[in-house]
């Protein structure tokens, strides 16, 4: 490119290559700036089954069998961000010494279906406001619970998505197995770093969650 135009009008030529060394120095002002609008790129998620195959799932929103009793999702799959899943092999590692193994009720979930749930049950002791998102739609949060090594789940206060107060980590009313149970399984989550949640006996949060995106993104585009 000539760094001059060639016009025979001195007054015109003068202005115009004036006018073009000026927009040069703002493009090569703006090529050594960073970027505001860089897009970052899409998280990845895991599969959990490909890191700790021995950990069960009842990944109960792919079914009916759940509050909204609608099937949410087209696959039953415990997706996670790649730390939060190798946290949770380990804690599959630990149990396994003492004849145990984790189920998994629910991993990473879509924000689209946060605001389904939220239409349904439109509390955020239980379900999270999708105007701020969910751990689950970060791919940081878990839903767990313990069985033996048949696959049997032990004694917890209650079931899954039990939305009463029988199913907070403080309610005491409950038998001795239930209560050791759910001591164990918040022991073996917390040594590995994550944090249970007041109201759910089976909710646990990666402690770095708030670092991680909300995400949108169907299971069928997460490859397996």
């Amino acid at each position: 490119m000539h760094s001059t135009l060639r016009i025979k009008n001195k007054k015109i030529r003068n202005w115009l290559n004036f006018l073009l060394a000026m927009l040069m120095s703002i493009a090569l002002v703006y090529q050594t700036q960073p970027s505001t609008l860089a897009i970052a790129p899409p998280a990845k998620l895991v599969d959990i089954r490909s890191i700790s195959p021995n950990i069960k799932l009842d990944i109960r929103y792919a079914t009916k069998n759940n509050f909204t009793k609608q099937q949410l999702y087209r696959q039953a799959r415990c997706l996670l961000k790649p730390k939060v899943a190798d946290d949770l092999s380990k804690v599959q590692a630990d149990l396994e010494t003492r004849g145990l193994k984790l189920k998994v009720y629910d991993c990473y979930r879509p924000l689209s279906v946060q605001k389904l749930m939220w239409k349904i049950v439109n509390d955020d002791r239980y379900v999270a406001n999708p105007a701020n998102g969910s751990r689950h739609n970060r791919g940081s949060a878990v839903d767990v619970t313990l069985v033996d090594k048949s696959g049997k789940e032990l004694e917890m206060p209650t079931g899954f998505d039990d939305f009463s107060d029988r199913a907070h980590r403080d309610y005491n009313n409950v038998s001795k197995a239930a209560k050791e149970n759910r001591q164990a399984l918040e022991a073996a989550m917390i040594k590995r770093g994550f944090i249970p949640l007041q109201a759910e006996w089976w909710h646990f949060d990666a402690k770095d969650w708030k670092q991680s995106p909300l995400m949108d993104i169907s299971f069928e585009a997460i490859p397996e």
